[in-house]
């Protein structure tokens, strides 16, 4: 299946609008409810392709799940030791947040299981959890140059451990903690700067306990865990591309509500604020233990910057969106320390990179980064690369275009935001998709 948008040129962005539940909550909703006890009932769940594998596959390890529908999902929960061996391997689509935390709450599992994925999944790095859970006693077997799929070897006795991570991970460090609910003693890890802390949050919402001092967080091993009401908040992720939008396009004024603003995702706001947009919270509060705000941003005359390097973990998933601010910005705009850019859905400083280029934009890669030097740019055809987040950053880029912007391979912007182009074209861009 092949997905094209297409994008006309102008434009502003304005009104109110919610953009889908935060993918990162609605995983983690999944694996930590699926191993309470009790029944916990799931609100605002992103039924976006990414969190229904997780779904799918807890289904597939004796989980009954009810749902989603209306973003509303009831799983019954089967207990720290009660999953059972799957039919056949798992499947976890493009979602390397499913695979790499699957990984660590698998590894202390009584069987053996296979993680396995899509083209773009399978060629994404893994022995960056594999090592440390193996050190922890795990046994997890990767393809060739530590790729997936990943083969999981049950009735390991896993013993907790100190890590210090060699680069911020959240998803490493979640990994590791979720093994360390079926280690003997206490999982420890040290993350050299902040990354999101949601699977810390929503351990102690289902009543275990974590001990976090500075940058190390560690939990110990035999918990139980009880069912939780949920309340998943909109995701920051995507409400970057119309933070973007609205503050690159003259005369916008829109509000993004029910935002989840914890403290380690507001990278972006800080990032575009220190550019110069006019963005502002407002309705601040908190929601199923996480802070939430609406988000209104106007439009902005944005400057180059060189992006503080402690926040580019808080921001690693918006670049994207954050590469087209630096292109409709005056002067020149820094990003270094951000090679996990990498070793994403695509190689995102260099996709970025040459679809900027295309439009025109300069652009400069760099080993952990970029430099962007704004300026107008025109329009013309832009490979996605099946990146979800590189396909609706460059439909955004759409508005400031002097001509038409076509990108391809735009399929995956399902993985993660279903109904983009629709509430995108409600909120004022001239987008239409084939």
């Amino acid at each position: 299946m092949s997905v094209t948008y297409h994008i006309d040129p102008g434009g502003m962005i304005k009104g109110r609008l919610r953009v889908p539940g935060d993918k990162s909550i609605s995983h983690r909703s999944i694996m930590l409810a699926s191993i309470a006890e009790g029944v916990t009932r799931i609100s605002g769940f992103l039924e976006g392709e990414d969190a229904i594998a997780t779904l799918n596959a807890f289904r597939a390890l004796g989980v009954r799940v009810e749902g989603p529908e209306g973003g509303n999902v009831t799983v019954h929960g089967v207990g720290l030791r009660g999953l059972r061996r799957p039919g056949a391997a798992l499947d976890c689509g493009n979602a390397g947040t499913a695979m790499r935390l699957l990984a660590g709450l698998l590894a202390g599992q009584s069987f053996d299981c296979e993680l396995t994925g899509d083209e773009s999944l399978r060629a994404r790095p893994m022995k960056r959890i594999a090592d440390p859970l193996n050190r922890m006693g795990a046994l997890i077997e990767t393809a060739e140059g530590g790729r997936p799929p990943l083969r999981v070897h049950g009735g390991r006795r896993l013993a907790g451990i100190d890590y210090a991570m060699p680069m911020a991970s959240a998803q490493v460090k979640s990994a590791l903690l979720l093994a360390g609910l079926y280690a003997e003693g206490k999982t420890c890890v040290t993350e050299p700067a902040p990354t999101r802390d949601h699977t810390e949050r929503m351990l102690k919402a289902f009543g275990c306990e974590v001990e976090k001092n500075q940058r190390t967080v560690c939990v110990r091993g035999g918990p139980t865990l009880r069912a939780s009401a949920i309340e998943v908040p909109a995701d920051i992720s995507s409400a970057a591309f119309f933070m973007v939008a609205a503050a690159i396009a003259p005369g916008s004024d829109l509000t993004l509500e029910h935002v989840g603003t914890n403290p380690t995702r507001t990278g972006v706001i800080d990032i575009l604020r220190l550019m110069g947009a006019n963005l502002e919270l407002v309705n601040e509060r908190t929601a199923g233990g996480e802070p939430v705000a609406d988000i209104r941003v106007r439009g902005s005359r944005l400057r180059g910057i060189a992006v503080p390097p402690e926040l580019v973990p808080l921001a690693i998933d918006e670049f994207p969106a954050v590469f087209i601010a630096a292109a409709n910005a005056e002067g020149t705009t820094v990003v270094t320390g951000a090679q996990e850019l990498r070793v994403k859905e695509s190689d995102r400083i260099q996709t970025m990179a040459d679809g900027l280029r295309a439009l025109g934009a300069r652009a400069e890669p760099t080993l952990d980064g970029m430099r962007v030097t704004g300026g107008s740019y025109h329009g013309g055809q832009v490979a996605s690369r099946g990146d979800h987040r590189v396909a609706m950053a460059f439909a955004v880029a759409g508005l400031r275009a002097t001509t038409a912007v076509t990108v391809t391979d735009c399929v995956n912007v399902a993985t993660s935001f279903p109904g983009f182009v629709e509430l995108a074209g409600t909120a004022g861009l001239k987008i239409r998709a084939n």
